[in-house]
């Protein structure tokens, strides 16, 4: 996610809390960004994790495990 995507989702959220508010072509151009954006942060997130260690009081490591959900 670039610096200009993030001004432009910005900018509609400005706009959808104007009188005159968002089109419905704007309000799909929102979604999308703000999906794009969720996706961006989760995999930030994630690879962070993957490259985390937990130390224990012995001084032992051990990686951050992903966890399924089930």
């Amino acid at each position: 996610m670039d610096q200009q995507q993030i001004a432009r989702i910005n900018e509609l959220a400005r706009k959808s809390r104007t009188p005159e508010g968002l089109t419905e072509e704007e309000k799909a151009e929102q979604a999308a960004l703000r999906q794009a954006y969720l996706q961006a942060i989760k995999g930030s997130l994630v690879s962070q994790l993957e490259n985390t260690t937990i130390v224990e009081p012995d001084g032992t490591r051990h990686p951050v495990r992903r966890h399924t959900r089930g």
